[in-house]
């Protein structure tokens, strides 16, 4: 069993930045590919990013990629995600989540664990 919590939400005017952090319980961790995806108000959940355990790879949603990126600490049982250059469209709930799966790691699906949400809302 994984628990998530999220925290860094808030408020910030267009090209601006945040950093959201997702505290993990639990001593696998570091065994967890871990993500973060958004939705907006109406919209899906959508993927942002993942950072795989095995060969700590990095993968990015077109829509963030050279603005965001993601990292964790394993010591610190922690992922983050650096928002720079945020946009209105950005405003979103994000979410982390944990998976040990390898295979779509993009689709929300596949995630088992999920943190309760953090809200970014970007001013224009």
């Amino acid at each position: 069993q994984v628990q998530l919590v999220e925290s860094g939400g808030g408020l910030v005017q267009a090209g601006g930045s945040l950093r959201l952090s997702c505290a993990a319980s639990g001593r696998t961790f570091s065994t967890y590919n871990m993500g973060w995806f958004r939705q907006a108000p109406g919209k899906e959940r959508e993927f942002v990013a993942v950072d795989t355990w095995s060969g700590g790879n990095t993968y990015y949603a077109d829509s963030v990629k050279g603005r965001f990126t993601i990292s964790r600490d394993n010591a610190k049982n922690t992922v983050y995600l650096q928002m720079n250059s945020l946009k209105p469209e950005d405003t979103a709930v994000y979410y982390c989540a944990a998976t040990r799966t390898i295979v779509s790691i993009t689709a929300s699906r596949q995630y088992d664990y999920w943190g309760q949400g953090t809200q970014v809302t970007v001013s224009s």
